[in-house]
């Protein structure tokens, strides 16, 4: 574990600096790559490129929105969300009153909406056209239940698009229109396309850090949920057609989806572009024919906040799947359902996991009580396999020999303590992705000094009763026979208890809770068998 240590230092003193992206005053974020192509024409032939030529242009205004959960910034320049901030999401316990931000233009972690109208013969305005407003100044007052905030942009040959924000109270869906009319003389078809910009983020295997997927994800009807990691938009861009579905940047707790209405055909991309910036969205595959004289309104919907189970339920389908519980998400998810059901009836977090850990203990009681006894069975004929061995120390054919006609004689099965416990593992390993991936347990206290299940234990006082925890069970195990495995046994509770000193509380109090009752039901049944001989 010291040699492990030393060599993530070292790579971390020796990796070369990050590659920090801050944007210039007068300059649009991307470059003219980052604007969707459209799709071929039937006959083939390469379609224009959209207008898309402002790389140099003024900075736009900024136009600022405060709802109960946001703190929001949009630029007048593309008209898009720059900043968000969620007010109800502290940037750490020790600072409740400063928002944690989910989208930022600038530092080494950018992250960005984009949204756009492309066409084949008008220009339209794109994610680095120049929008007018009305106000500089939003609010969500008290009473209201949703507001507005309406972009305008004027173009050649009769063309004016109004680009409508509309945030509702109590809700992380922020609905997008694109509102055209057309007063020239001319058929638009107008692509929609929305997507999301992001920086690398390299992914760290410390101890003191989640291992949580940082990268993009879509679903579709069709697949369901695919992660589409940074490496895979380098090396082999996304391109495909779906119905439905929606696509998003994913980071530990918090996500950012566009969801096209269910009924839509669209294209999902995802690449990297020059600057090395990431990119993933949609654009529909088919256009918006807005006739002359006629208006057209085509609507979309982004989620920026917490993976909140709740929340999330009320999106498209699929959307609970970003909280990701990796391949174990058939149990993973059904212990989150039960855990959150516990939640209502007590209200605190910690006590949940408890309740949660007895519950298990309780369903798995038959499987561990089998294991148990097969290990005190064997913790009881070791006086008679320590004999066998004594008695034939350099035969060891005559050893194994012996042991077998004792199992027998005895009525034990050697490996009867394993199989057991390791049906259990897939339940324990998906109550771990339960706990360390759901943003309920971001900032929740427990009692007396935890004040954040998310976080270590700032006084290391669960990893020890951890560590004691298993050195106990340890003495009520059978005793390995080999002097350096039982060395290396009794120094493990030692190693696990530096280990667990970096993990969430809420973990670490599952494991001592878990280990407990373990430790109570073991011993239980170790003294019936010692008390009472062959079981």
């Amino acid at each position: 574990m010291v040699l492990m240590l030393l060599w993530q230092a070292w790579e971390e003193q020796h990796a070369p600096p990050p590659s920090i992206v801050v944007t210039a005053p007068g300059n649009p974020i991307g470059n003219h790559s980052d604007v969707p192509a459209l799709p071929k024409p039937a006959d083939g032939a390469v379609p224009p490129t959209p207008h898309a030529d402002v790389a140099v242009v003024q900075s736009g205004k900024r136009i600022t929105v405060t709802t109960d959960l946001y703190i929001a910034e949009i630029d007048t320049l593309g008209g898009d969300l720059r900043r968000l901030a969620l007010r109800k999401q502290p940037v750490s316990i020790g600072q409740p009153d400063v928002p944690f931000e989910l989208l930022s233009e600038s530092g080494s972690d950018i992250f960005l909406t984009q949204t756009g109208l492309v066409a084949r013969n008008a220009d339209l305005p794109n994610h680095k056209s120049m929008y007018s407003a009305a106000k500089d100044q939003y609010v969500l007052e008290t009473g209201q239940d949703s507001i507005q905030v309406p972009l305008s942009w004027s173009g050649p040959n009769g063309l004016r698009v109004v680009k409508t924000f509309t945030f509702h109270r109590d809700s992380y869906a922020v609905k997008l229109d694109y509102d055209i009319h057309n007063a020239g003389k001319q058929t638009v078809e107008a692509y929609l396309y929305a997507q999301l910009l992001r920086s690398h983020v390299e992914q760290h295997s410390m101890l003191s850090a989640a291992p949580s997927y940082v990268g993009g994800a879509i679903y579709s009807p069709e697949k369901k949920y695919e992660k589409i990691t940074f490496d895979e938009m380098t090396k082999k861009p996304l391109e495909r057609e779906v119905k439905g579905g929606w696509v998003a940047m994913l980071q530990h707790y918090f996500v950012g989806a566009w969801m096209p209405p269910a009924d839509s055909t669209d294209t999902f991309y995802g690449k990297t572009l020059n600057d090395g910036l990431h990119v993933i969205g949609y654009k529909t595959a088919s256009p918006s024919k807005v006739l002359p004289g006629q208006d057209v309104n085509i609507t979309t919907t982004l989620y920026a906040g917490p993976k909140e189970h709740k929340r999330l339920l009320r999106q498209a389908d699929g959307m609970t799947l970003t909280v990701d519980y990796g391949w174990l998400t058939i149990i993973a998810s059904p212990l989150f359902t039960l855990l959150h059901y516990i939640h209502g009836w007590v209200g605190n977090w910690g006590w949940s996991i408890i309740l949660l850990t007895i519950l298990i203990k309780l369903v798995f009681y038959p499987l561990s009580a089998a294991s148990y006894k097969s290990m005190a069975n064997m913790r009881r004929v070791q006086p008679k396999m320590q004999s066998i061995k004594e008695r034939y120390p350099d035969d060891k054919q005559k050893q194994q020999q012996a042991m077998m006609e004792l199992y027998k004689t005895e009525k034990i099965n050697p490996l009867g303590g394993c199989l057991p416990i390791a049906v259990q593992i897939p339940v324990f390993i998906s109550l771990y992705w339960v706990l360390l991936e759901s943003v309920e347990m971001r900032q929740a206290p427990f009692a007396l000094w935890i004040h954040d299940l998310s976080s270590a234990d700032p006084y290391f006082v669960l990893p020890v009763l951890m560590g004691i925890s298993m050195l106990v069970t340890q003495l009520l195990s059978p005793q390995m026979g080999d002097p350096l495995q039982r060395k290396v046994m009794m120094a493990l509770p030692v190693v696990f208890t530096v280990f667990f000193a970096f993990f969430p509380a809420g973990l670490v109090l599952y494991w001592v809770v878990q280990n407990l009752l373990s430790i109570a039901q073991q011993w239980m049944i170790t003294r019936q068998v010692e008390a009472g001989g062959k079981k």
